[in-house]
């Protein structure tokens, strides 16, 4: 009988959950400060997240010190997706390590919105996708026509504004369906959409340049063959003398600097490939969103139950 009873405990040891390991202690609140986002692992980006909240709040300045952050973070192209809710490709719904300029840009405003890591990564998939609900057919894909449109509650298009009436624009046509169906492998049954939309051409910025506010959003405009869109994304930032800068996530990593500066690298990269006989891209110009003044964050959207098979039995 005893033998029996030994038996029975061993057994249900054997089934019984061990104990967790003590986490690692937490490092000083001073020495996280000297680490930039990129460097941090998620539990001490919240502890940022939280604290910037704190120490600033101001929400422009705010956005402009996470951006700062992250200078030096590695850049990455297409480094994020929706696995695994989706699994189209195995990229996950956020990137502490790497960002590309879609990214860090959205990654900055969220953490400037939040106070936990749980409202940031909830804050995140806000801005990343239309009305919150997760998937690559209700990912913002577009700049002009679904970023900017759907998170209109955030920043508002002066591009128009600033250009004045007689500024350019360009006509814009996206279809979504063929976009999602050549790129994903998603069905959808979206119409074609067209837009024009205001530009401010690249040789008229320092004149306007004194009306941009720190935590506004930037399109960076090229064209080719006839075709403009937004082919870059940042935000405008305040020097030390109240200069405009460009806080931007580009090849190699997250950079700042003047526009007069970023103008002039363009500009020096598109006669290089003139020379060259390159028919590539060019800089055309920029469009502005202010970062609106009173922002209240709607709620997501109910996630809809996915039905059907979503690829080949």
């Amino acid at each position: 009988m005893r033998l029996a009873c030994l038996l029975l405990a061993a057994a249900l040891t054997g089934c019984a959950t061990s104990p967790a390991p003590k986490p690692d202690a937490p490092l000083p609140l001073e020495a996280l400060l000297q680490k930039q986002i990129y460097q941090m692992t998620p539990v001490e980006a919240g502890r940022y997240v939280t604290w910037v909240h704190q120490a600033e709040p101001d929400l422009r300045k705010r956005i402009a010190a996470i951006g700062r952050k992250n200078i030096g973070q590695p850049y990455k192209l297409n480094l994020l997706g929706e696995f695994p809710y989706q699994v189209h490709d195995d990229l996950p719904l956020f990137s502490l390590d790497h960002s590309d300029c879609v990214v860090f840009a959205e990654h900055t405003y969220a953490m400037a919105l939040s106070q936990s890591w749980e409202e940031f990564f909830w804050m995140l998939q806000r801005i990343r996708y239309r009305e919150g609900v997760i998937g690559v057919a209700t990912r913002n894909h577009y700049t002009e026509m679904d970023w900017n449109v759907a998170n209109g509650w955030l920043v508002t298009d002066i591009s128009g504004e600033l250009a004045g009436p007689n500024g350019p624009s360009y006509a814009m046509t996206v279809d979504r369906a063929r976009f999602l169906k050549t790129r994903h492998h998603t069905e959808a049954n979206i119409p074609v959409e067209t837009s024009r939309q205001a530009y401010v051409p690249a040789d008229q910025v320092a004149a306007i340049a004194d009306q941009l506010q720190e935590g506004d959003f930037v399109n960076v405009i090229s064209t080719k063959n006839g075709e403009y869109w937004a082919s870059h994304v940042g935000l405008v930032v305040l020097g030390p003398d109240g200069k405009r800068h460009f806080l931007h996530s580009s090849e190699p990593q997250v950079r700042e600097e003047t526009f007069e500066s970023y103008i002039a690298r363009m500009t020096e990269r598109d006669q290089r490939n003139a020379r060259a006989g390159k028919n590539a891209a060019t800089l055309a110009g920029f469009k502005f969103l202010r970062l609106n003044e009173q922002i209240v964050v709607p709620p997501m959207a109910p996630q809809p139950r996915p039905t059907g098979p979503t690829g080949n039995v």
